[in-house]
């Protein structure tokens, strides 16, 4: 950039300015205004042919978005198959039986081919003592903890769909910015060529405005490509374009984490399933009793005289003294049993962290929203002065860029506070685990 002396102004006429002046009544902070507003109403200038549209639907709700995006994400195979393992262990527990029966037939000859020996035999196996209603509460306790995996892991897509809309709308802001900058800008170096022809300023001040413009270009280029990514980032996540006409959501009252938070409660119903799990297989014991019906025929073939013997059995039969080859399946089960309580208690503590940090940036947004509004309207009023000082030749052009640049960069800021208190009230609700 090239620095032009003030001393170098004096040799222009004074009724150039006077007549720059009155071509230029609007201040710039009037022009970033303007040209913020037209920005957001107008259709998007793509500069890269790379474009990823979104279409904003009135009718989509927030909490519609968020049920259509869990039925899309792949977490919804491992729900499904929960459910089916839980109706499995329903459907066991409601059998007769513990087990499968098992048929047997034995046929046996004496070598001399005159005495033959039939027995059929069928067994089943019997539930122990209380071990049916163990499998009855596990069954229950399968459904339930299904259930609320289905809440947690909704919870957990609601958090995805709200960080990724309020990505989109804070790229959507800076791109907002970076065109209405770009409009500010080429109305400048337009004014800038005029007064370069009318002798009123020299030929640098004119490059130093043509690269100021590229810069912004280049800015706006990147801007677009951030939004574009956002949004893919959305359509990957949610497997659709459309996004809802309104997404803001009102502070919720909860101070703390409650003990029905959707993800606590699913790690408890975990841990109360794992528990029944043990508790059954601990009335197994030894083994399963068994129950044994059965007939025998014996008959002589070659003795006319002989009778055909016809008999009817029944036995149980009852293990014992296998207590030693349960335990290894035991202890396998209380180490999952401990890991999903260790789980639980790292996951409140995580809840907790979470949700003291939502809560301290909500109280550190509200301030910095404060801040960044009077620090715009400080830079407006700057902007508004060095305007004026620039026309009647008191600054240079590289002070108004300058001065230009701050403002831009406050308007912007407190653009981007304004949404990220919106952004930090939802992330707030989605710490405390509240759904849209």
């Amino acid at each position: 950039m090239t620095l032009i002396h003030p001393r170098t102004r004096s040799k222009f006429k004074p009724h150039y300015l006077h007549s720059l002046c009155l071509a230029m009544p609007l201040s710039f902070a009037a022009f970033v205004c303007a040209a913020a507003d037209e920005a957001a109403t107008t259709q998007e200038r793509v500069i890269v042919a790379h474009h990823d549209p979104v279409t904003i639907d009135p009718k989509l709700s927030l909490s519609q978005l968020v049920d259509f995006t869990l039925e899309k994400y792949p977490d919804s195979h491992w729900l499904d198959a929960l459910e089916q393992e839980a109706k499995a262990i329903n459907q066991r527990s409601q059998s007769w039986i513990a087990g499968a029966p098992q048929a047997g037939l034995r046929y046996q000859e004496a070598t001399s081919g005159t005495l033959h020996y039939i027995d059929a035999q069928v067994q089943v196996p019997l539930w122990n003592l209380g071990q049916r209603e163990a499998e009855r509460e596990t069954g229950e306790k399968a459904q339930l903890s299904a259930e609320l995996q289905l809440a947690a892991t909704k919870l957990r897509i609601a958090g995805l769909v709200r960080a990724a809309l309020w990505d989109m709308a804070l790229q959507k802001i800076r791109y907002e910015q970076a065109l209405a900058e770009i409009t500010i800008f080429e109305q400048l170096l337009a004014k800038i060529k005029r007064r370069v022809e009318l002798g009123d300023l020299p030929r640098a001040d004119e490059l130093l405005a043509q690269t100021e413009l590229l810069q912004k270009r280049a800015v706006l280029t990147m801007a677009e490509a951030e939004l574009m990514h956002a949004r893919k980032r959305y359509a990957s996540l949610t497997q659709t374009s459309k996004i809802p006409g309104s997404f803001a959501e009102k502070l919720v009252a909860l101070r703390e984490i409650q003990q029905n938070h959707p993800a606590l409660q699913a790690a408890n119903s975990q841990i109360e399933r794992k528990q029944a799990e043990l508790d059954a297989l601990k009335l197994v014991g030894a083994g399963q009793s068994n129950v044994a019906v059965g007939i025998n025929s014996d008959s002589f073939t070659n003795d006319p005289r002989s009778n055909k013997t016809e008999s009817f059995n029944i036995g149980v039969n009852v293990p014992f003294g296998g207590s030693a080859h349960i335990q290894p399946h035991l202890a396998a089960l209380n180490v999952e049993l401990n890991r999903l309580i260790a789980e639980r208690e790292l996951l409140y503590r995580n809840l907790e962290q979470l949700h003291h940090e939502a809560e301290h940036n909500l109280e550190v947004n509200r301030v910095e929203l404060g801040i960044a509004n009077e620090l715009k309207q400080v830079a407006e009023q700057h902007l508004g002065m060095s305007n004026t000082a620039f026309s009647v030749g008191e600054i240079d052009l590289i002070d108004l860029l300058k001065i230009q640049s701050r403002t831009q960069q406050a308007i912007l800021n407190a653009k981007e506070r304004a949404v990220m208190l919106e952004r930090d009230q939802a992330f707030y609700n989605q710490a405390v685990g509240v759904l849209p």
